[in-house]
């Protein structure tokens, strides 16, 4: 089944809610549960159900009244849309501590991405193996990129040579641009970023955790 193809560009937000959906469904996928309802994964989330079925209705699926959504088919509806069940092939630049741990998570090729290679500059790390990938020098990036034809470049790079590697990526054919360096990159129209701020994501968890004790 080829992925679908929406007729407006689908919300950051919707995007973001797919994922937590899909996971509830697996669960409950594993009880032999067959069909559910937007009412039954709203209750279990808390959140609403008018909201939820907009969601859904971006996949392209279909409920039937008073029965739902066939359970197995919402999850393969989610996956397609997704992209997860198309892998991918993505390189990293920047095999320190980040870049290691995204490396030994091994769950990423069960939702569409394989990283297949690992880059660094520091002679230190280039020759040695992380999690049984080479790490190879950064200058061989954008030829080994157009050679296996990679989609996508993961970068966990310090900031100030973020801009650079996102260079590379780009001159090797990479399309889509997973950036975990704390600064903007610079790309040319028709290549996507996703920024990952973990600096900025951790500032809101402490304040949040500050206001609460003030609360109290």
């Amino acid at each position: 089944m080829d992925e679908p193809k929406p007729l407006r560009p689908t919300s950051e937000a919707t995007l973001r809610r797919l994922p937590i959906y899909h996971h509830l469904l697996q669960k409950r996928l594993a009880t032999g549960i067959k069909t559910i309802s937007c009412s039954q994964i709203a209750e279990e989330l808390s959140c609403d159900a008018t909201q939820i079925r907009k969601d859904l209705a971006v996949t392209g699926i279909k409920g039937r009244p008073k029965v739902g959504y066939d359970l197995a088919a919402l999850i393969l509806s989610i996956e397609i849309f997704l992209g997860w069940s198309r892998v991918r092939k993505a390189f990293l630049a920047g095999a320190g501590h980040l870049g290691s741990a995204l490396l030994g998570y091994n769950r990423f090729h069960h939702y569409g991405l394989d990283i297949v290679a690992a880059f660094d500059r520091d002679p230190d790390r280039v020759g040695t193996k992380v999690h049984g990938r080479e790490v190879l020098p950064i200058n061989k990036l954008a030829g080994l990129a157009k050679r296996m034809r990679v989609e996508v470049g993961i970068i966990t790079v310090p900031a100030p040579v973020a801009q650079e590697v996102a260079d590379f990526m780009v001159s090797g054919g990479v399309r889509a641009i997973w950036n975990f360096a704390p600064t903007k990159i610079n790309v040319p129209a028709g290549v996507i970023v996703q920024n990952e701020d973990l600096y900025s994501s951790l500032g809101v968890l402490l304040q949040k955790l500050s206001a609460a004790h003030r609360l109290r």
